[in-house]
């Protein structure tokens, strides 16, 4: 027979609740606080629900009904820089910090819509009804709030989504030197998310100050968590994760706050995150005025046993029950905060003029239509007088992965905001390439951070560091491929947030990454991710051809107060490259192409290891073509000057990428370039791509998949006799 021993985890999980001897030891402050917070939020979240049945508010309407007491009794009592991030159904938790912010913690049943909090009411209710006056301009509306000023670090609407972000924001609170934290609020669908159980593990492993806060409302839009998971007891993911954790009613304020302390207590003392399970119930459905009953999966008895446990109630009657306050005290709040709601709505709804019986919005106070691309990325003012590329000295030869680290040391010894984020960045004498050579012993773990396998989690990590704005983080994915795990913090979160959040946000953010194609690597490991960056918003695209490129490409990357992707090539690593020596502090901002060779023929436009195959194919074919190294690939830094100046001069394109066809770049730039110059083309723009599937691990089918110099020629070739050219 085997031997067999239990074993046990070793980590903390409380059930906390509260006592009668809690509530008469409570600070009245403290409980008067709470009971004006969750009326607030009650009659904010009603007004909501009235404005949404009459078709004021364009798109959803996630009310808290119910769960104010979790966001109420966590919040109550931070600090102002303390961050709090929440979910889809996020305006409880977004109130809970702003009014705790502006009324500096404390707020008074007997006065309790200071002209600080009506404008708080105000300008949210205005953010959910989509008005210019929101604190997003209108643009994040009900799943998208923020105010960075007050430590509402942004609701979120894709489930999961904000949680490594948060973890972003508790890293740069402890490597600040602060004893600051941040709660990350989020349901129980987002306890079965990747996102989360990932950045579990690496606030767990990096001691980070982040309160992961389950509000268990036992339902999805639907779907009962008992459904979906065996065990619904969701801060039971702390045990394999060693996050210590508290199970607590939240319908009971005073319970959530009394774990909140004792979990402060260990984020501010930085022994590293902890979960709090707060057990909630939504009064309403998913979205909209109506009960879950109404649609079949709840009964009406449940939903009535769950009102009896209504926290306004519960607050109240406790109170009551100490002579804090009594009954007509709670009525004269209630009709206080609906009175303040009424002056909020009043502000952004009048009667409609055209049809009788029914309110619009105050057409003044939409946003200008003019404003609906604004702020998508940041204007450029950060570059100005930055040193130009220089035009003499002299020259040495560098291996061009070597520049990469120098150009990093030079920048890292210069802004210690800098921060590199990677897999294996810390080890390999310079990670899996030598681009982070030396740069590990010279500034140590907590600036070259070496990353668990987590794109997901590290990624949304850095995007918090950036919206933070204390670092500047620069991440490395291994190979672009990997971008597809990161995809939701990538396009959904990061790429977004700057316009998502109204336009005024910097994102200083640098991802790095190498094209790998000829390598064997295979299917997973190698694609160019040029075309999938240019096709969403967001991102700028810096793609260097050369590692004299390299120093000014980065140095502007490293400058720019916008997330850039910095594509590099394995087939440039190790070649030797001529550089001005000593000369690492120019910088080549967007907008800045270069004409590698001059002609008459045909435009050609390329990137990357592409470029020299390009001059290569042009010296094969002999037609006089013009080569352009774009350098900036997307959109916005684009270099349409030199690149339409060129083709009114020669009235032909061809655009050169090695990747598939599928992805391809160039697929959109065709596009743009057709719109752009019609008139000037004397033929479609024509291609160069690899073919459609993925390059495969076999030698000969890999190189089958790629563009090489040979299909440029016959490209150019083709082109010269669609012209009638010798």
């Amino acid at each position: 027979m085997p031997r067999i021993r239990t074993l046990e985890t070793g980590v903390d999980w409380f059930a906390l609740e509260s006592t009668d001897e809690d509530w008469r030891e409570a600070d009245p402050a403290l409980l008067s606080t709470m009971l004006v917070q969750l009326h607030l939020i009650r009659a904010f979240e009603e007004t909501v629900l009235e404005l949404a049945a009459e078709g004021l508010v364009h798109g959803p309407a996630h009310s808290s009904i119910g769960q104010e007491g979790g966001a109420v009794g966590s919040i109550a009592g931070l600090r102002p820089t303390d961050g709090v991030s929440g979910s889809h159904r996020g305006h409880h938790q977004f109130l809970a910090k702003a009014i705790t912010y502006v009324t500096e913690g404390r707020s008074d049943v007997a006065s309790p819509v200071p002209p600080s909090v009506q404008e708080v009411l105000q300008r949210t209710l205005a953010e959910i009804l989509g008005l210019a006056q929101g604190y997003c301009n209108g643009r994040g509306g009900s799943m998208h709030l923020q105010w960075l000023e007050a430590g509402a670090l942004g609701t979120n609407a894709i489930v999961g989504g904000g949680t490594p972000m948060a973890a972003g924001n508790a890293w740069a609170q402890k490597h600040a030197g602060t004893t600051d934290l941040t709660i990350n609020c989020f349901g129980d669908g987002a306890s079965q998310i990747g996102s989360v159980l990932e950045t579990m593990n690496l606030a767990a492993a990096w001691k980070l100050p982040l309160c992961f806060f389950i509000e268990n409302n036992l339902y999805a839009v639907s779907t009962r968590a008992d459904e979906v998971t065996a065990d619904t007891r969701f801060s039971v993911r702390g045990q394999g994760f060693g996050i210590p954790s508290w199970r607590v009613d939240g319908m009971d304020p005073l319970a959530v706050h009394l774990a909140m302390q004792q979990a402060s207590a260990r984020l501010r003392s930085g022994e590293g995150p902890v979960i709090i399970e707060a057990e909630v119930y939504r009064f309403f459905h998913q979205n909209g005025p109506f009960p879950g009953s109404a649609f079949g999966y709840r009964t009406k008895d449940e939903e009535a046993d769950w009102r009896t446990r209504d926290p306004l109630d519960r607050v109240a009657r406790e109170m009551i029950a100490l002579g804090r306050i009594d009954e007509a005290g709670v009525a004269r709040l209630r009709s206080a905060a609906q009175q303040a709601m009424s002056s909020a709505t009043a502000a952004l709804v009048e009667d409609d003029p055209d049809q009788e019986g029914k309110r619009r919005i105050r057409p003044a106070l939409w946003p200008d239509a003019g404003f609906v691309d604004v702020g998508i990325r940041g204007d450029l003012r950060e570059l100005a007088g930055a040193a130009d590329p220089p035009e003499a000295g002299p020259v040495i030869e560098r291996r061009f992965v070597d520049v990469v680290a120098e150009v990093m040391d030079r920048r890292m010894a210069q802004d210690d905001r800098i921060v590199v984020l990677g897999e294996d960045v810390h080890r390999l004498a310079g990670g899996t390439n030598g681009a982070t050579k030396g740069l590990a012993a010279k500034y140590g773990p907590d600036r070259i951070v070496g990353t668990p396998i987590s794109e997901n989690a590290f990624f949304g990590l850095a995007g918090g560091l950036a919206l933070d704005g204390r670092f500047r983080p620069v991440v490395e994915f291994m190979y672009p491929d990997f971008m597809w795990v990161a995809a939701d913090q990538v396009f959904n979160q990061i790429g977004k947030a700057r316009h998502m959040f109204g336009g005024a946000h910097a994102v200083p953010l640098v991802l790095r990454t190498k094209v790998a194609m000829g390598s064997g690597y295979g299917s997973q490991h190698l694609m160019d991710p040029a075309g999938i960056f240019a096709t969403s918003p967001g991102w700028r695209i810096a793609a260097p051809s050369t590692a004299a490129d390299y120093i000014g490409l980065m140095n502007a990357a490293l400058a720019l107060e916008d997330p850039v992707l910095v594509i590099e090539h394995v087939d440039l690593y190790g070649t030797q490259q001529s550089v001005t020596e000593g000369a690492l502090d120019y910088v080549i901002p967007p907008g800045s192409a270069a004409i590698r060779r001059e002609g008459s023929d045909v435009t050609v436009l390329s990137y990357l290891s592409m470029v020299p195959r390009c001059a290569e194919a042009i010296e094969q074919s002999g037609v006089d073509a013009e080569l352009i190294d774009l350098r900036w690939l997307d959109r916005a830094s684009f270099d349409w000057e030199t690149v339409g100046a060129s083709i009114r001069k020669t009235n032909a394109v061809l655009i050169v990428e090695e990747g598939a066809r599928g992805t391809s770049y160039g697929a959109w730039l065709a596009d743009e370039l057709q719109r752009r110059f019609f008139d000037w083309l004397d033929q479609p723009v024509e291609r160069v791509t690899g073919g459609e599937a993925a390059p495969s691990i076999s030698k000969v089918l890999e190189r089958a998949a790629i563009a090489r110099a040979e299909q440029i020629a016959a490209a150019l070739e083709r082109m010269r006799a669609a012209w009638g050219g010798a």
